[in-house]
């Protein structure tokens, strides 16, 4: 296949993917913002200088509705379709956004939070789905972590927003990061109702053949990649392509007939637990709620306080070094979006689980061991550097690999749903994060680092006995893969990872073989 000349306009589905990863940059300036935000002096003087657990709750409060309504976006999204629930979602988003920014006593604030977590849990976890369906196998990785990297811009924007902020004087300060947020997501709830596609499985999945094509052209996605993802569908799908000279099928001309397989309402709720979709379902919760509890979003929603921790006592600087470690993780983030198809899934999430863990045990170490001084010593620069490594480390493998993972070993008739209870698992353990850290912070200053070093750890081991290869698979390669039971579903888990060790070291078969590029 030839490559797309450069100068060209990109294909449908590159901008599509775009204009949709920027529903990640609405979540990053979200969770740049209440930080800071909650530590400012009218803020604090606002709700009556909070304990460490009213901290946690306001912070945390967007969490559970947004895990909530996550477990239902899979039938939003499979009723509505992708673009339309994205949309409401965001609105949603927005709706609290604003209710946060003009709210008149802190119930009203916290309201403002839950109606935003309930948009967002809506949303967010569509984005990833959305391009996954509409992506060719080859650029499905790049792609499907846009999200992931607008998220990152959105930090650095609400990092420094918030120090922008912070010397108004008045109740501005905070107010008017939340009023540029609602604006945000208006803006963004439009353009994803008017110039998204919808997407063209879901449209074959809805009977819609003759809109599919016309998504498919409009998508700009070659007629050889439409084959690879149409064989996904739970639906008999007969192509013919006629080849061209070469052999390669997207110059030739194709024809498909669908017909749909009937399934009861039942049925379909339940398939996320069906013998072969419920293995995959279990390993993509566990990798989700595994992300949160590494203590990610403890560093993000708390870096201001991480940072006075370590000896930063202003708030400027506190405020200025949780900005900087945005732009650091925005930075890393890019060249990891760019190689994210050709970095091995399996291997990344753990190693990357290895090093987030060592970084961890290092800094409680040293505040375990009381060589962390505020005002003098080397020791608190150690715990600043790795703070700063921490989150790079996170965003160039679980940030980028994990979610991809997730959504790409579910079968498409479950994808949606089962991506949906990923995310929900997700958010729940996300909450438990932002609700303990700062009562961890206040009575132990090591207890919270060995904590989520710990779980980095544990699911670093666990991805090393379960977790199988996708890299450059397609989507019908692994639904073969899994079938055929390699993997983490049939003989392959613990009695086998038990059996293995009995003989000396691990079998092959715990794991699927490295995948060539598609």
């Amino acid at each position: 296949m030839q490559l797309p000349d450069l100068s060209q306009k990109p294909p449908g589905y590159v901008l599509a993917s775009i204009l949709c990863s920027l529903g990640g940059f609405l979540f990053g300036v979200d969770t740049g913002i209440i930080g800071p935000v909650t530590v400012m002096e009218d803020f604090t003087k606002y709700v009556g200088n909070p304990s460490p657990t009213i901290h946690g709750l306001i912070v945390s409060s967007i969490l559970i509705p947004a895990a909530i309504s996550s477990f239902f976006a899979g039938r939003v999204a499979d009723a509505l379709g992708r673009p339309r629930g994205i949309a409401i979602g965001s609105f949603i988003f927005g709706v609290g956004a604003a209710l946060e920014g003009a709210s008149m006593h802190i119930a009203m604030f916290i309201v403002g939070r839950i109606i935003e977590g309930i948009g967002e849990g809506l949303y967010l976890s569509m984005l990833v789905v959305y391009i996954c369906e509409i992506s060719p196998p080859r650029n499905r990785g790049a792609l499907t972590t846009g999200p992931q990297l607008l998220i990152t811009l959105g930090l650095v924007t609400g990092f420094f927003t918030c120090y922008g902020t912070a010397d108004i004087g008045s109740s501005f300060s905070w107010r008017l990061p939340f009023i540029l947020l609602a604006g945000y997501s208006l803006v963004f709830s439009t353009a994803a109702l008017i110039w998204l596609p919808a997407s063209p499985r879901w449209l074959t999945l809805h009977g819609k053949t003759s809109e599919a094509s016309a998504a498919w052209e409009k998508l700009g996605v070659p007629a050889a990649d439409r084959e690879k993802i149409l064989d996904q569908y739970d639906t008999t799908v007969v192509e013919a392509a006629i080849p061209d000279a070469s052999g390669d099928t997207s110059a030739g001309h194709v024809t498909s007939t669908t017909v749909a397989t009937p399934k009861s309402k039942k049925a379909k709720i339940l398939d996320v637990f069906s013998s072969d979709a419920r293995p995959r379902l279990f390993l993509a919760v566990f990798l989700m709620t595994m992300q949160q509890l590494s203590g990610i979003d403890g560093v993000l929603y708390y870096a201001p306080l991480l940072f006075q921790q370590a000896g930063l006592s202003s708030a400027s600087s506190t405020f200025l070094a949780s900005g900087v470690s945005a732009l650091v993780i925005f930075a890393v983030t890019i060249p990891a979006t760019l190689l994210a198809d050709r970095w091995s899934r399996r291997t990344n999430t753990i190693l990357g689980g290895l090093a987030m863990s060592l970084t961890m045990f290092l800094m409680g170490t040293l505040y375990a061991s009381h060589t962390v001084h505020p005002s003098a010593g080397a020791a608190r620069w150690v715990v600043i550097v790795c703070i700063y490594l921490f989150a790079v480390i996170y965003c160039v493998s679980w940030a980028v690999g994990i979610k991809i993972y997730a959504a790409e070993i579910q079968p498409q008739r479950t994808r949606a749903a089962a991506t949906s209870l990923a995310h929900g698992g997700n958010w729940l353990s996300n909450f438990l994060v932002a609700l303990v850290t700062p009562t961890l912070l206040a009575r132990s200053s090591y207890g919270a680092y060995f904590l989520f070093g710990g779980c980095a750890l544990i699911t670093a081991v666990a991805c090393w006995v379960w977790m199988p290869e996708t890299r450059g698979l397609s989507l019908g390669e692994i639904e073969d893969a899994f079938a055929r039971g390699r993997g983490w579903g049939r003989g392959s888990g613990i009695r086998e990872f038990v059996r293995t060790l009995r003989k000396g070291g691990m079998h092959r078969s715990v794991v699927m073989p490295a995948a060539v590029e598609a």
